[in-house]
């Protein structure tokens, strides 16, 4: 069984769970650690197991690419969406809060599936990272590459308040292929969900088939930093289960088609990585988008505007990765076309990536490098979800999976930037804007 099958089945498991937990109000266990698919302590507040909502008058984007539905009602109980339809088909219950949307856009809470959530960022506080996150109707983070400290906890309370994390601990980088195995365990015994490490010019090449046999011995999902072509190719044959950033060095080929279609391997291109080197040089534009400026921007924003800094986003490294960026947008959409799963994802967290709002950027770059907006909005929700072992469980409107929703004012699907037309978000059916 693969790996990112088994996460799912997990995750099936564990909803069954919660639900069960929100029947009788008693866990009697824990579903495993180590997976996509969270473990999780009984919720500890039966308000939340018993709140029943029903939003109304809504016009709903599933996240599957379905066709809208028009005058749409979504009941939430416990947390967990029990039915969605048109007014006409589905009624209130009479214990519910109703909830009046007016016309608006709901759609599922954004997932960023590449990104970071720990205390070396411009915020220590990871508490608070998640809050902005949320705030921006990003209501779930794949964070890859940091220490696995997560409030696992609340994941899967019906009372959530912010982003759900899931997190890969720090990347793995050993010295040679017969580490692999005590690098995999610690990760695992460090409470993460995913392993992941860098392959690169820089080093993993000689160990990532190691690295990738042991996690996989372990059932446990392999996200690999790539940025050419040949190893996105050499890690595919090892089995890796997701494919970080875009390939930047060369066109993407017929045979790395093939090999991702047929072992259903997603790609997070992380386009605002790119921008990140560069955009800096000078001062940019959304320094002063007071959509930015809401919760995004850190306090001090002229930090990155010293000469240190700009020197630095003038650099021989980041020319690069400005140069590559058209190669990088042109091999996503060719990835797109051809029907491989492509998840939204910025590597926001580290300074000046920054969390909230450069999602909203990424989605705006994938549309200039040529996704539709719906196509953008499908790879942000439920494609994420799936590319990421969450399927059924996140990332859709639909009966049985977590109430978490975005609601806009406008519509996105003639407009990416109409995602920043938020007019509330919910995690769990519970308001956290």
């Amino acid at each position: 069984m693969g790996t990112v099958m088994h996460t799912r089945l997990l995750a099936a498991v564990f909803l069954l769970f919660a639900a069960a937990c929100a029947d009788d109000g008693q866990a009697e266990g824990e579903p495993p650690a180590g997976t996509a698919a969270p473990s999780a302590t009984d919720a500890s507040a039966p308000d939340g197991r018993d709140a029943v909502k029903a939003f109304v008058g809504a016009r709903i984007f599933d996240g599957t690419g379905a066709p809208l539905i028009e005058d749409g009602v979504v009941v939430v109980r416990g947390g967990v969406i029990s039915e969605v339809g048109m007014a006409g088909d589905v009624s209130p219950p009479p214990d519910a809060e109703v909830i009046e949307l007016d016309g608006r856009f709901l759609l599922p809470g954004f997932i960023n599936a590449h990104g970071h959530v720990n205390p070396g960022g411009d915020r220590s506080d990871i508490g608070e990272q998640l809050e902005i996150y949320a705030h921006y109707g990003v209501t779930t983070v794949l964070s890859l590459g940091d220490e696995a400290e997560a409030p696992r906890e609340e994941r899967w309370s019906p009372d959530l308040g912010r982003a759900r994390l899931f997190v890969s601990g720090p990347s793995l980088s050993p010295s040679a292929p017969a580490e692999a195995e005590s690098e995999v365990e610690r990760v695992i015994e460090m409470g993460a969900d995913w392993v992941k490490m860098h392959v690169n010019a820089g080093g993993g090449r000689d160990t990532y088939p190691a690295v990738i046999a042991a996690a996989r011995e372990r059932m446990m999902p392999v996200a690999i930093h790539i940025e050419e072509l040949e190893d996105a190719r050499g890690v595919l044959e090892a089995g890796v289960s997701l494919l970080g950033h875009s390939v930047r060095d060369l066109p993407v080929d017929d045979h790395l088609i093939e090999e991702m279609l047929a072992r259903d391997v997603c790609l997070v291109p992380t386009l605002t990585r790119e921008l990140s080197t560069f955009v800096y040089a000078e001062r940019p534009d959304f320094f002063d988008d007071p959509f930015f400026l809401e919760r995004s921007a850190p306090d001090h924003l002229d930090e990155f505007l010293t000469p240190q800094r700009q020197a630095q986003a003038e650099s021989e490294s980041a020319q690069y990765w400005r140069d590559q960026l058209p190669l990088a947008l042109d091999n996503m959409v060719r990835l797109h076309e051809a029907g491989v799963g492509i998840a939204m994802g910025t590597d926001s967290g580290p300074p000046g990536r920054f969390q909230g709002y450069f999602e909203h950027v990424e989605m705006e770059m994938m549309v200039d490098g040529g996704m539709s907006p719906e196509a953008v909005l499908v790879s942000s929700t439920g494609e994420a979800a799936r590319c990421i072992g969450l399927e059924g469980i996140l990332g859709t409107v639909e009966p049985g999976v977590w109430g978490d929703f975005v609601v806009l004012d406008a519509d996105p699907r003639e407009d990416i930037l109409n995602t920043r037309e938020i007019h509330s978000v919910w995690t769990a059916g519970n308001q956290v804007r």
